[in-house]
């Protein structure tokens, strides 16, 4: 049976230790021949971030805000993997997955700046608004013909 480690570093403040973690294994899609039929290669991972021991309140919230579509109404967040026929290979994977998950969720978005637009840049879209302004007005009829 596949083991996970002790901890999974998710970031520097972010280790979950792998007694929160419940895998399951159920049989798998897909081909295989008879081998997949007798064999529970998919993987399922359970991890709930509400009664984690591994996370800062600020860092909970913002995983309940960013992965509520994905958490079960328990708080569970689930991460599956079929892609190998290997059960072991299907754990690495879905440990993977989760930490890649995480890592996202975690992510802050830095506050925009607001700067000037540089001399240049509005000398150029001026520039272009005039010759757009001079292509249209040659397409007129003079004045003076009718």
């Amino acid at each position: 049976m596949p083991r996970l480690p002790s901890t999974i570093d998710v970031s520097e403040h972010v280790r979950i230790p792998a007694h929160e973690i419940e895998l399951s294994y159920a049989r798998s899609g897909g081909p295989g021949g008879q081998h997949v039929n007798k064999t529970s290669s998919k993987v399922l991972l359970r991890w709930n971030p509400r009664t984690s021991e591994a996370l800062r309140d600020e860092d909970r919230e913002r995983i309940e805000e960013k992965l509520a579509s994905r958490l079960t109404e328990d708080g569970d967040l689930l991460v599956t993997s079929e892609r190998n026929r290997e059960q072991s290979r299907n754990v690495d994977d879905a440990v993977e997955r989760l930490i890649g998950i995480l890592r996202e969720a975690l992510k802050r978005q830095r506050k925009r700046r607001k700067t000037k637009p540089t001399r240049s840049s509005q000398r150029k879209r001026l520039d272009s608004k005039k010759r757009r302004g001079d292509t249209k007005r040659q397409r007129k009829r003079p004045s003076g013909e009718d």
